[in-house]
């Protein structure tokens, strides 16, 4: 997987590339957290990420918590359709903010 991050104003642009998986979340786990806790936004573009599995979705629930715990805000972009069944699946699509 790849990620590319970049800032502007108070929020940081983290873009996935590839698979989140058992092998590629821990590369994730560290930066999403930090910029979840450290960033009054935080936005994911999901455009080229091909699949996520339940060490993926893991991760950003991870995420998603510490930004909750912090008052910021995650949120999900350009999410395919195999991605969002998979949140729709688990239910991930009701407490993430997909857009």
């Amino acid at each position: 997987m790849e990620i590319t991050i970049s800032d502007s104003g108070e929020t940081r642009s983290i873009k996935l590339v590839g698979r989140l998986d058992t092998l590629t979340s821990p590369e994730l786990e560290g930066p999403l957290k930090d910029s979840c806790e450290q960033w009054q936004n935080t936005v994911v573009d999901c455009e080229k990420l091909d699949y996520v599995s339940s060490a993926g979705l893991r991760v950003l629930l991870t995420g998603q918590k510490a930004a909750g715990n912090s008052k910021h805000s995650l949120i999900l972009i350009n999410v395919s359709d195999n991605v969002r069944e998979v949140f729709d699946i688990t239910g991930f699509s009701r407490i993430l903010s997909i857009e």
